[in-house]
């Protein structure tokens, strides 16, 4: 085990919140997140998008995670179409 560190103040409780920015709970952070999105679909990155799930069958999965290529296309070749 190391040395224990002598504290001559007060230690950090570690509370610390987040920015109104960063919350979900902003009501542009859905806004924000698509455009973030967008501009890293533009520059070629691996995006991963939420979508609701086609397949009504499988009620566990509401939601799934699909490749903004498989779902926009690729964005070297035509422009993004929103579905």
């Amino acid at each position: 085990m190391g040395k224990k560190r002598l504290r001559s103040g007060e230690t950090s409780k570690g509370i610390h919140g987040t920015t109104k920015s960063r919350s979900k709970n902003d009501p542009d952070y859905a806004t924000r997140r698509i455009l973030n999105q967008q501009k890293a679909w533009m520059l070629g990155k691996n995006v991963v998008l939420t979508i609701e799930n086609p397949n009504k069958n499988e009620t566990n999965k509401k939601f799934i995670r699909v490749n903004a290529k498989d779902h926009w296309g690729d964005p070297k070749r035509k422009p993004m179409v929103m579905q």
